[in-house]
């Protein structure tokens, strides 16, 4: 018995111990100013300046968040997060005030694949796909892609491109059902037309007790003659039912081609990513490699031409496809040809057919 009081009264004094230390720490804290705002990107030293200490500092004096000075308490570090991290090219951002009092916020900043330049658009891109614009002045070593091609997202767009994608075919769903709306008044058309058509085929004339054959033989001459008119009348009435109903389908089916086409052009910039890095691992090909020109074939498909540090010549790549072995075709070429031949021979080198590289 008396082990287990003296377990009792041990846990007991910890217990109180944890309450009296927390109640400290609240009093403590309670009265704590905060004295230093201490702002640590953590990545930008190895990736670049997309975030600076100078900018954040900007970001809260613009939103109105008082730091220095303030109570410990009453720091709005949820609102911090949330204002640093509204920036797309911040990933993570923990804001906290140490027990010294001082103010620290701790930011990752996203690792950009490439940067955007084509038709209008100033983006950096993530390999996983995240967008966001180039802030000003930003200084990364990323490869630049140039050219007419269009990407499958607005300039100022910032967020996942699938993301992006899947919105646009969600509204595209919804359109397809608003437009499923229309086809209604045809149905119940089509249902009244039916009930006319059965109505059609059970109208029957029987004979008079004292009727004449001649007489008889009339009306029936006229109801067939009416129930040809009705005929008639009801086929045109569903074949203007049918024709209503394609038409919205073919609308419908536009729109789901719009989906597809949206689909494809989202595959069509995954391997231009893929394409990227793969240029970026290669130890040659990443110095090699001055500028990536993007333009759209007639198929919708991006098509690339590179720009070479090793002379003037453009590199036509054609489609992103079959990358390894046209970049070791190329660089057999530079090897067997170029260096014989001299590197300023040619003003464009093709390397899009099988088994050969045109030069002119």
């Amino acid at each position: 018995m008396l082990k287990y009081a003296l377990a009792i009264v041990l846990w007991i004094a910890v217990a109180a111990y944890i309450a009296g230390a927390a109640s400290s720490a609240r009093a403590y804290r309670k009265d704590l100013k905060v004295s230093e705002l201490r702002i640590d990107v953590v990545d930008s030293s190895a990736h670049g300046h997309l975030v600076s200490s100078a900018r954040v500092r900007e970001w809260l004096r613009r939103g109105g968040i008082r730091t220095v000075g303030e109570s410990a308490c009453g720091v709005d570090l949820a609102g911090i997060e949330a204002l640093v991290a509204r920036n797309g090219f911040v990933d993570e951002v923990n804001a906290y005030v140490a027990y010294d009092g001082r103010l620290h916020i701790d930011i990752s900043q996203r690792r950009p694949l490439l940067r955007l330049l084509t038709d209008g658009m100033n983006s950096y891109v993530t390999a996983g796909g995240y967008v966001f614009p180039a802030p000003p002045s930003s200084s990364l070593y990323v490869p630049v892609v140039t050219g007419s091609y269009r990407p499958p997202f607005p300039a100022a767009y910032a967020g996942t491109v699938r993301a992006r994608i899947d919105a646009e075919k969600h509204r595209i769903d919804e359109r397809i059902a608003e437009i499923e709306k229309e086809k209604y008044p045809f149905y119940r058309r089509e249902r009244e037309n039916d009930e006319n058509i059965r109505a059609l085929r059970r109208m029957r004339i029987k004979k008079g007790w004292f009727e004449k054959e001649e007489a008889f033989a009339r009306r029936v001459r006229e109801l067939r003659e009416h129930k040809a008119a009705l005929r008639r009348r009801y086929r045109y009435e569903q074949r203007r039912i049918e024709e209503g109903i394609a038409r919205i389908e073919q609308r419908q089916e536009a729109e789901r081609a719009q989906q597809k086409k949206l689909e494809k052009s989202y595959e069509d910039f995954c391997k231009l990513l893929t394409f990227v890095e793969f240029v970026e691992e290669d130890d040659f090909w990443r110095s090699e490699v001055v500028q990536i020109v993007v333009t759209t074939s007639a198929s919708g498909a991006p098509e690339v031409a590179l720009v070479p540090r090793s002379s003037d010549c453009i590199v036509l790549f054609g489609r992103v496809e079959e990358v390894e072995r046209k970049f070791d075709k190329l660089l057999r070429f530079y090897r067997s040809g170029l260096d014989n031949i001299g590197w300023d021979r040619y003003r464009t080198i093709d390397v899009r057919f099988a088994g050969q590289v045109v030069c002119k």
